[in-house]
């Protein structure tokens, strides 16, 4: 097998990261030469599948650091969708000058890029190296721009948004790129979209020559490290977790202890994240254990039922499970994410704010209901059709033969 070598390029978020992983792992089980830029703070997840690990510093805020890192978690996201656009623009002026260091003298046969991995894509237009995209979320369709065009055209009547396009266009521009800022950075010129074609807002107006959707690239076999299993008691298994970066709710986690606490026949799993302390939810109930951090994937292969923030990571990972859901979206994708599993047939979605433990109680009985669970099942038979792992590598090796940047 050749030793090409595939470099990928990514940020320090789980959400960005985690869904890469597989195929990389699948790539390096190819014979390939894999290399992967990101933040130390990612080195110990991204050495586990093989990869060369090589570190830049980021910029963005991040839900975890590491030595070495310039960003902390005390650097807010904040703000809007411009100013977090503005968080991922500055990246972008920090991150390329260090992966040119990084790959000036070992240019990669193939570049893959996060959607948030821009830079990459700047040394593949100037070193002319095929490039693809692996993107963790929905993609643009055809006629996206005008369906969007108020939208845009408020971001650019706020005085910030305006600096910001003409930001990108002078970043580019200094690049020797004179694409517009939208295009270059919104249209890759090959993607792999690793979710589920049924999340994805307009599917039939997706050029599919472009964009190829192979669903999550999940393992097909559970983690030793992060292996769980179902207790041995019968009861059905709840997993309720609100991702990483929004798992900051208390109050929230009360109202489902006094949803769940003690229900009959079911085993509740709770992940509150690095922000809550258990203690002070007040007294657990003997069916829930509760966690920081949870393998969530090994737990959903077992769970009957998820609790979820709607996340694209963890919404792809319930469809693929065929585990029906409880969506309690809180912000950015999550809204959209959650109206398309409600669409789809797989969850019913409620108000994280204002929904009371009869409520919750409620969607579990709605979402356990038969002919959701058998909706979950067939939509989960049609994303293992999609290909995963398998799809992605082959687009991948398709490209290594040349493409457009």
């Amino acid at each position: 097998m050749s030793r090409r070598h595939i470099a990928m390029v990514s940020i320090p978020a789980p959400g960005h990261v985690n869904p890469s992983l597989e195929v990389i792992r699948g790539l390096v089980d190819r014979g390939y030469r894999v290399t992967y830029a990101d933040d130390p703070a990612m080195r110990e997840v991204i050495e586990s599948t093989g990869a060369e690990f090589r570190p830049y510093v980021s910029t963005l805020p991040q839900v975890n650091t590491a030595a070495g890192s310039s960003a902390t978690e005390e650097e807010p996201w904040g703000g809007d969708a411009i100013d977090a656009l503005a968080l991922f623009q500055a990246d972008y002026e920090s991150m390329l000058p260090q992966l040119r260091e990084l790959y000036d003298a070992d240019r990669p046969d193939l570049f893959l890029y996060d959607i948030a991995g821009v830079p990459a894509r700047i040394l593949a237009r100037q070193w002319e190296i095929p490039i693809v995209q692996l993107s963790p979320t929905y993609v643009a369709w055809e006629g996206y721009e005008q369906d969007m065009a108020e939208h845009i055209a408020t971001m650019r009547a706020d005085p910030r948004g305006s600096a910001l396009y003409e930001r990108q266009r002078e970043f580019l521009r200094d690049n020797g790129i004179d694409d517009d800022p939208d295009d270059f950075l919104g249209r890759p010129p090959r993607a792999v979209v690793l979710v589920a074609k049924s999340m994805q807002p307009n599917a039939e107006r997706v050029d599919e020559d472009v964009y190829t959707f192979v669903g999550p690239a999940l393992p097909q076999t559970r983690g030793e490290d992060g292996a769980w299993c179902r207790p041995g008691n019968g009861d059905r298994v709840l997993l309720i977790s609100l991702g990483t970066a929004y798992s900051g709710r208390p109050d929230f986690y009360r109202r489902a202890l006094a949803a769940y606490g003690g229900l009959p026949g079911w085993h509740v799993v709770l992940q509150v994240g690095r922000h809550v302390d258990p203690a002070d939810l007040g007294e657990i109930p003997a069916n829930v254990e509760v966690h920081r951090w949870v393998p969530q994937y090994d737990i959903l292969v077992e769970a009957d039922a998820f609790v979820t923030h709607a996340g694209m990571g963890g919404s792809s990972e319930g469809i693929y499970t065929a585990t029906p859901m409880i969506a309690v979206p809180q912000a950015v994708d999550q809204f959209e994410n959650a109206d398309a599993l409600v669409a789809a047939g797989v969850a019913v979605r409620v108000d994280g704010e204002t929904v009371t433990p009869e409520r919750l109680r409620a969607a579990l009985a709605e979402v356990t209901a038969p002919d959701v669970r058998t909706r979950s099942r067939e939509l989960a038979a049609e994303l293992r059709e999609a290909g995963g792992v398998r799809a992605a590598v082959a687009v991948v090796e398709s490209a290594l033969g040349g493409a457009r940047n």
